[in-house]
């Protein structure tokens, strides 16, 4: 049986006006102690029918796959850190091509189990909507499908860390804030929910930068890469970075940081706020109700 929660924008406002603390008020220290202490305590007995248990349900972290050899081993790196954080916890790795274990394999291996996927996938798409939950519904496994890692603050956070290790530096002076700007880039997507959540990221990243953010797209989408740089240069912008909007090195990453007039950072890859927002969209997933089976009607 298998259950998906509906992706939410962590940093909308609030009901009544009140927003939600945003990633520019809070440290990235502060972001990952409190949403992992938010739900993980009250859930640690809990499984998924509300019974106790000894072992909580299985997190299968989901990865899209990659010819690169440096993407299988950063996400590697991120499931021993998963596993530092929450021992208890059996973490498993699917993908959803080019790498093995592919993700039917990894939920074969379950059995019958609980489970909870958590799509390495920082907006909504094909993949999250059709690809893993499809995946889900054919395996033996009880499961559930946890919303994708964006947007939300921690990725917010984590790319700006990333553009500091890269050189970025706080624009001084009036000057120097009109000449800068960041391009987002990111993988790219047919479908227009994708772009809603890329262009929120690219928002909250401009807040907490203080500079435009243009998101653009490797493929799929439009801008492009080069072609957000161009239209910036043109405003007068020529501090322009590049900001990697991946989650792990590949082609796609290699290829937006190679047009970079200027400095391009590191994707997001196994940065410890990575690893809590993982087990963020777990502990989402199991905390929210399963809908109701749908009632049979008796043949008349």
């Amino acid at each position: 049986m298998t259950a998906s929660n509906t992706p939410r924008d962590e940093s909308k406002p609030r009901p009544g006006g009140q927003p939600l603390r945003g990633a520019h008020l809070d440290s990235t220290a502060q972001l990952m102690n409190r949403i992992t202490s938010q739900l993980g305590s009250q859930l640690s007995l809990v499984s998924l029918n509300g019974t106790r248990r000894s072992a909580p349900p299985a997190l299968v972290l989901v990865g899209h796959g990659s010819r690169d050899p440096r993407a299988l081993s950063t996400i590697r790196t991120l499931v021993d850190r998963i596993r530092e954080l929450r021992p208890e916890l059996p973490v498993h790795l699917g993908h959803i091509e080019l790498n093995e274990p592919l993700l039917p394999d990894t939920l074969a291996t379950l059995g019958t189990g609980d489970a909870v996927l958590v799509p390495l996938l920082l907006s909504r798409g094909y993949h999250v909507k059709q690809d893993i939950p499809e995946a889900a519904a054919a395996s033996s496994a009880h499961t559930r499908v946890a919303s994708p890692l964006g947007p939300h603050p921690l990725l917010v956070e984590t790319l700006y860390e990333r553009l500091v290790e890269a050189g970025w530096r706080t624009p001084r002076g009036d000057a120097d804030r009109r000449a800068s700007g960041v391009v987002l880039a990111a993988a790219g997507s047919r479908d227009p929910d994708a772009a809603v959540d890329t262009r929120r990221t690219a928002q909250l990243l401009a807040e907490r930068l203080g500079v435009p953010v243009v998101p653009a797209y490797a493929s799929a989408a439009a801008p492009t890469v080069p072609h957000a740089l161009r239209a910036l240069a043109a405003r007068g912008r020529h501090r322009v970075a590049v900001a990697s909007y991946f989650t792990a090195p590949g082609r796609f990453a290699t290829e937006c940081a190679a047009a970079a007039p200027w400095i391009a950072a590191a994707p997001l890859g196994a940065h410890p706020a990575m690893a809590h927002l993982v087990l963020h969209r777990y502990d989402q997933a199991l905390a929210t109700p399963e809908p109701a089976p749908e009632r049979q009607l008796a043949s008349a």
